[in-house]
C-alpha cells in the first residue's frame, strides 16, 4: 500500500472513531435501514477493516466452463482498486467467493479487505496472513464452472442496505459494530445516509 493510500484522511478519521458512539449518533439522527445481516461475520474478530468501498456483484451460470469462470475471476482480482474494501453481492449461497490465492493476491495489491454476502474457503490460511474477510459461511466448494462476476463498481444491496462504490466502511474488530458511511458520487458530496453492521463470532464450518 503506497503513501497516498495510507494517508487517506477520511479513512484515518473513521478508523479512529468509537463505533458504538457512532452507531448511537446515527440512530439518534433518525437514520434507518443501516444494518447488514448479522450472519455476515469476520473470520477473525481481531481484524480491523476500514476504507473506501468498491462493489462487485455476480451470479450462478452453470453453462460456464472451468476456463471461463477462472478467467473472469482473475479479471475481478485485477480490477479491484488498491486501498479499497471490496464488498460483493454474489447472489448465491452455495460456493465460496473467496479463498487462499485470492486473499494473497489482494493483500499483495493493497486491497484493505473483503466483505461478501456469501461464502469463503481456506479460512485457516486467510487467518494466517491476516487478510480481513467477512462472510456468511465456510465451504470448500469454489466458483469453477458455476459462478461468474457480472458487474463492477455498480450499486448493490445486501439485506436491506444499499451500497455504492465510494462509500466508506468501518469494521473495528472486537467492538462487533461495522458502520458504512455513504458518500454521494459526483463531487464527493456527503449523504446523511449511514449504514451499520453488527458482527459476532466467526462462521461455523
Amino acid at each position: 500500500m503506497d503513501e497516498k493510500e495510507r494517508s487517506d484522511p477520511l479513512t484515518e478519521r473513521l478508523d479512529a472513531c468509537y463505533t458504538g458512539a457512532l452507531h448511537d449518533v446515527m440512530r439518534a439522527a433518525g437514520l434507518e435501514r443501516f444494518t447488514l445481516p448479522p450472519e455476515i461475520r469476520p473470520l477473525d474478530p481481531e481484524n480491523k477493516l476500514c476504507g473506501p468501498v468498491w462493489t462487485v456483484s455476480g451470479g450462478v451460470d452453470e453453462s460456464a466452463d472451468s476456463h471461463q469462470t477462472l478467467f473472469e475471476w482473475t479479471g475481478l482480482l485485477s480490477k479491484a482498486p488498491s486501498g479499497h474494501v471490496v464488498i460483493c453481492q454474489p447472489n448465491d449461497s452455495v460456493v465460496a467467493h473467496m479463498g487462499e490465492l485470492s486473499a494473497r493476491t489482494w493483500q499483495s495489491r493493497g486491497i484493505r479487505g473483503y466483505i461478501v454476502d456469501g461464502g469463503c474457503r481456506d479460512a485457516s490460511f486467510i487467518l494466517s496472513i491476516g487478510f480481513p474477510v467477512y462472510c456468511r459461511y465456510l465451504t470448500p466448494r469454489d466458483v469453477v464452472a458455476y459462478w461468474l462476476p457480472r458487474s463492477f463498481g455498480e450499486p448493490i444491496t445486501i439485506g436491506e442496505v444499499d451500497i455504492q462504490t465510494g462509500d466508506y466502511v468501518i469494521c473495528p474488530g472486537r467492538s462487533r459494530r461495522c458502520h458504512r458511511i455513504a458518500c454521494g458520487a459526483g463531487g464527493g458530496n456527503r449523504r446523511r445516509d449511514w449504514k451499520a453492521d453488527q458482527h459476532g463470532e466467526r462462521p461455523a464450518p
